[in-house]
């Protein structure tokens, strides 16, 4: 395994890890501390028994000291009340103190006292030795444990706290850090989803998820992303839809009067021929802007020189609008290649230069430079035509907007620039507009192909042969 295949340093792993060695060592730190408490008061004397019996040993020396036999005789006596058990005290050579002497079963007794700090079993009340408190050499009580003084009373009940109730509030705590740090993000996914379900496409998760910095996040910020995405894109088409529904009308209103009409034959199919070409033109151009917005599998990509392209699209261009060669100028050298998809490449340059010829005066001139930017080459496109308001340099890119009061001309449905700047996008570029004073200038960012560099250009006929 390599050091790469680990999970990084925000991930999921290492806080599910912490929290699992966390609740493991605090477990464990648990079973030791708590079962030692609860070994100590079911296995040992209480400090109150411990202190009740020595008193009792304490009042069975001053007996001794006092009137000896006697003395030791009338405690006893008193103990007798006291205590049910038996109780003697005995000297350090193990022989009564008091005038009774002890019997058989009482010295065999005697062998197997215990001390104030041993453990406690539960098989029979044991026999204590408690040594006098100020001369243990001279004497010792001896008594049976009292049964109030038993430990272990409570000893199931605490069993079930210490392996029941406990471990279980703890293991209860862990379900709960495991369900904020993973179901709380997953059901605000869920919601999400429902939301979409519901065609509520502009509800988004919230920072609190979004903000992670563990996959669940990445996972949030993506189901945010591709919610924007579809919103956009269904936004997009019903905007399409209803523009195209707009477009449509007026030429088949206009063929309806046409039809209606009393020209001739002749007219008549010439006037058909021109709304019918217009509507065609209409679909095909939203089809290709719905389906760049829409289409997401990576376009082949080749090498392009802008100059061999620039030769070719300028070729059609003046065979369509009649403007000799000399106007459309080329300040791009060979040496300026790019990487991407030559036709979608091609049809956006197209529709930018076909807007500039458009919206140029008749002797206008449109021009194409360009120079490198690190990795990329900016390419710019300038004409003539006087230029667009600013509030209306990004408008220009939405579809089916006509600004026919800032720029001259006529022609066109509004979706040229947009197709062009959807395309250029899907190839890593960008596309936007800015005013050089005299007209209107769009800047292509294309990514450089540096394998070309210095190499002969390809020939115009050859980029003609591909499907442009």
């Amino acid at each position: 395994m390599k050091w790469s295949d680990l999970p990084g340093r925000h991930s999921l792993f290492w806080k599910l890890a912490c929290l699992l060695v966390a609740f493991c060592l605090l477990m464990i730190w648990l079973s030791w501390s708590w079962g030692r408490y609860m070994e100590e008061r079911n296995q040992f004397l209480s400090d109150d028994a411990r202190s009740t019996l020595t008193r009792y040993a304490a009042e069975a020396e001053q007996a001794w000291q006092q009137q000896q036999h006697e003395g030791v005789d009338a405690w006893l006596q008193s103990m007798r009340q006291r205590e049910a058990g038996w109780v003697g005290v005995i000297g350090g050579d193990l022989q009564s103190l008091s005038s009774q002497s002890l019997t058989d079963p009482e010295i065999e007794h005697l062998t197997f006292l215990r001390g104030l700090d041993w453990p406690i079993h539960r098989k029979r009340l044991p026999w204590l030795r408690i040594p006098f408190p100020s001369d243990a050499s001279a004497g010792s009580l001896v008594i049976e444990l009292p049964q109030r003084f038993m430990p272990g009373r409570y000893r199931v009940f605490w069993r079930v706290i210490t392996n029941g109730v406990i471990p279980g509030m703890f293991t209860l705590l862990l379900c709960v850090g495991l369900y904020r740090l993973l179901v709380v993000p997953l059901n605000n996914l869920r919601e999400q989803a429902n939301a979409w379900r519901a065609d509520q496409l502009g509800v988004r998760l919230s920072s609190r998820t979004t903000n992670r910095s563990d996959e669940l996040g990445e996972l949030g910020r993506a189901f945010d992303h591709m919610s924007e995405r579809l919103q956009s894109t269904v936004a997009l088409q019903q905007q399409l839809l209803r523009d195209l529904s707009h477009e449509l009308r007026t030429p088949l209103s206009r063929l309806r009067v046409a039809s209606e009409s009393e020209q001739d034959l002749l007219q008549l199919r010439e006037r058909i021929g021109r709304e019918v070409d217009g509507m065609q033109r209409l679909v095909e151009d939203t089809l290709q802007l719905a389906w760049l917005d829409t289409e997401r599998a990576p376009l082949p990509d080749e090498a392009i020189q802008i100059q061999a392209l620039w030769e070719m699209l300028t070729e059609n261009a003046c065979y369509e609008s009649g403007w000799p060669a000399t106007q459309l100028q080329c300040g791009v050298d060979a040496s300026c290649w790019v990487r991407g998809n030559l036709n979608t490449l091609a049809q956006a340059l197209e529709n930018i230069l076909r807007n500039a010829i458009r919206h140029s005066p008749s002797g206008g001139v449109v021009s194409l430079g360009g120079r490198r930017d690190g990795d990329f080459w900016h390419l710019w496109l300038e004409d003539q035509g006087g230029g667009v308001a600013e509030a209306d340099l990004e408008r220009i890119f939405c579809p089916f907007i006509r600004l026919d009061g800032s720029r001259p001309g006529d022609g066109g449905f509004g979706l040229g620039l947009s197709i062009a700047r959807n395309a250029v996008q899907r190839q890593g570029g960008g596309l936007w507009a800015e005013n050089t004073g005299e007209g209107l200038r769009l800047n292509m960012r294309l990514l450089a192909d540096d394998a070309f560099a210095g190499k002969p250009a390809p020939t115009v006929d050859l980029l003609r042969t591909q499907n442009v």
